[in-house]
């Protein structure tokens, strides 16, 4: 247990960033296209509707009708085109059909080679997300180091605050390298 007040907001800090990055990782995951259709890789399509730009959910339903078919439901009939246009302007790589009351998006069968580029692309950003861990680590130990040199805790409790920075970042890592093991296992099912 942290006993130093400024140690204790340095080490909550960084237990926040941890979570955040984790967090980021899963939402840009949640993005990728695995053959499958799932209505998180919309999350980020901004439609422009009634003079503004607004998410894809807020201005209809986004449903899978079954594996491999979303289909889009505006509560207004008059989006349609505005939403068929977001969607191909945001390069998720799928080509909407518009029967006129509804947008249905039909996700292709992932090839072999797509699938191995994706996994490369999830490898990678997985390793981005490791690399900012380790620079939040090094952000903390070098606050516990300031406090240590201005003589505002000890060695000891130094050392202490130092291990509970590396028990979190350990922690934080191996929540990566098992969200990057999920979706390459994701990516690679067919």
């Amino acid at each position: 247990m942290i006993e130093n007040e400024q140690a204790e907001l340095i080490f909550m800090t960084l237990e926040e960033k941890l979570e955040k990055t984790a967090n980021v990782l899963k939402e840009e995951f949640a993005t990728i296209r695995a053959g499958r259709a799932n209505p998180h890789i919309l999350d980020k399509v901004q439609v422009e509707a009634y003079g503004s730009m607004m998410p894809i959910n807020q201005v209809g339903n986004v449903s899978a009708a079954d594996a491999r078919c979303l289909v889009i439901s505006p509560w207004d009939k008059s989006v349609l085109k505005s939403i068929e246009k977001a969607i191909l302007s945001s390069n998720i790589g799928i080509n909407p059909t518009n029967d006129g009351n509804v947008i249905r998006l039909v996700f292709p069968e992932l090839t072999e080679e797509r699938r191995k580029e994706l996994v490369k692309q999830v490898k990678r950003m997985g390793e981005d997300a490791k690399i900012a861990a380790r620079n939040n680590r090094r952000e903390a130990m070098e606050g516990i180091k300031k406090l240590k040199t201005a003589k505002e805790i000890s060695e000891d409790e130094a050392a202490n605050c130092e291990q509970d920075v590396e028990k979190s970042v350990g922690k934080c890592v191996e929540e990566i390298d098992k969200t990057v093991a999920a979706k390459e296992k994701e990516l690679l099912t067919v």
